[in-house]
C-alpha cells in the first residue's frame, strides 16, 4: 500500500504556529519536562484539540509511509454480524501482509466516540474501517478527520457521502423474504424489528415495500432487542394473536425465542405460524424446525471493505462503493397458511 495522496497528520511545527509559540514549548508541554506559563500551555493544548495533533507512532509512520496496520471500529464485537465481518477484514488484511488492530465503541456518546477515535489514532495505521451497523459506528464514522483513508461497512444499497462503503443490501432481502411469505398464501405478515440505533433499518423496509406493493394491511412493527429471550417474549404475546400466521424476524436469535415461545404454548411451526430469520447463523439450519432464513456474508463484507480501503490508501481516485444482495435460504420454518 502506498502512501495516500491527501492526508498529512499534524506535526509539532503546525502546533506552534497554531498556538504562536516556539516548537520547544510545544515539546515541554507535551512531556511536561520544564515549566511553562498556564497562558502558553492553554494555547498548545487548544491548538493540540483543534488540529486533532496525536504525538504517536501513526503521525510518524504516515510521513515515513511504511503502515502495516489496518484499524477497524465496531460497536459490538460479539453480535454474529460484527464477529464475521470483523473476521472477514483480518483475513483479506493478513493475506495482504498487514494487520488488524480493533477498537470497541462503547456508545454513539460523543465522549465514547471520540476516545475509540484517540485510541485508534495513537497507532500507525494506514487507514480505518468502520463497521456502520448502529449508531456508535455511524457516529464514529463522521468524526474521523478528513483525508484520513476510510471506507465503512453496513446495510444498505447506497450510502451518501464521500466515504467508500462495502454494504449489504438488506432491503431487498426484507422483500423477497417477506414476498415469499405473501406467496405462500399468507394474508400478511407481521415483523419483529430489532434496534433502529440511529439508522433505517432495511429489512423493515424491505418488509413495509412488499406489503405496500402487494395492497395488504401492514400490521404494527414489534420492536425488540436483538437476542433470544426478545423474541421468546414476542412469542408469548404472539401466541395469543388469532391473526398472526407469519413472522419475519430481524435476525436469527429473535426468530429462534420466537419459536420457542410458540412451542411451549402448544402451537407448530409452521403448521400455525410460519417463522422467517435473517443473518442464516451456523447452527439455524439444525434446529427443529429449521430456520428459513435470509444468508448474509458477513466474512464477504469484511473482505470487500479491506479491498475498498486498500484502494483508498494507494491513493485511487473515486473508489466506487461494493454491494451484495442476501440469498433467501428456505427449510422448514415456512408453509402455507391452514386452511
Amino acid at each position: 500500500m502506498a502512501s495516500p495522496k491527501s492526508y498529512r497528520a499534524p506535526v509539532l511545527a503546525d502546533v506552534a504556529k497554531a498556538a504562536e509559540v516556539s516548537v520547544p514549548t510545544v515539546s515541554r508541554v507535551l512531556n511536561g519536562s520544564k515549566y511553562v506559563a498556564p497562558e502558553l500551555a492553554q494555547r498548545v493544548t487548544e491548538a493540540i484539540q483543534t488540529l486533532g495533533y496525536r504525538p504517536n507512532g501513526a503521525a510518524r509512520s504516515m510521513r515515513s509511509g511504511r503502515r502495516t496496520l489496518v484499524s477497524v471500529l465496531a460497536g459490538a464485537t460479539a453480535n454474529y454480524g460484527y464477529a464475521r465481518t470483523l473476521q472477514g477484514v483480518e483475513t483479506a488484511a493478513r493475506r495482504a501482509g498487514m494487520t488488524v488492530s480493533i477498537t470497541v465503541v462503547e456508545s454513539g456518546d460523543d465522549e465514547h466516540v471520540r476516545a475509540a477515535i484517540d485510541l485508534t489514532l495513537a497507532q500507525p495505521t494506514a487507514g480505518v474501517i468502520v463497521l456502520e451497523f448502529d449508531r456508535a459506528g455511524i457516529n464514529a464514522a463522521r468524526a474521523l478527520p478528513e483525508g484520513l483513508p476510510v471506507v465503512v461497512a453496513g446495510g444498505g444499497s447506497r450510502r451518501t457521502g464521500h466515504v467508500p462503503a462495502a454494504l449489504i443490501d438488506e432491503r431487498t432481502a426484507g422483500r423477497q423474504a417477506t414476498e415469499y411469505l405473501l406467496h405462500l398464501g399468507h394474508k400478511t405478515v407481521h415483523h419483529i424489528a430489532g434496534p433502529t440505533e440511529g439508522k433505517h433499518s432495511g429489512r423493515t423496509e424491505g418488509w413495509r415495500a412488499a406489503l405496500a406493493a402487494a395492497g395488504v394491511p401492514v400490521p404494527q412493527i414489534m420492536r425488540a432487542e436483538w437476542d433470544a429471550s426478545a423474541g421468546y417474549r414476542w412469542g408469548e404475546r404472539i401466541a395469543g394473536m388469532s391473526d398472526v400466521t407469519a413472522v419475519f424476524c430481524a435476525n436469527d436469535d429473535i426468530a429462534l425465542g420466537l419459536m420457542r415461545a410458540l412451542s411451549d404454548r402448544g402451537l407448530d411451526v409452521p403448521g400455525d405460524i410460519s417463522v422467517v430469520g435473517f443473518d442464516d447463523q451456523p447452527l439455524v439450519a439444525l434446529w427443529r424446525p429449521s430456520l428459513t432464513t435470509v444468508d448474509q456474508d458477513f466474512e464477504d463484507l469484511g473482505a470487500r471493505a479491506f479491498g475498498l480501503l486498500a484502494q483508498v490508501v494507494d491513493g485511487e481516485e473515486g473508489v466506487a462503493s461494493s454491494v451484495s444482495t442476501p440469498q433467501l435460504v428456505v427449510r422448514e420454518s415456512t408453509a402455507p397458511p391452514k386452511g
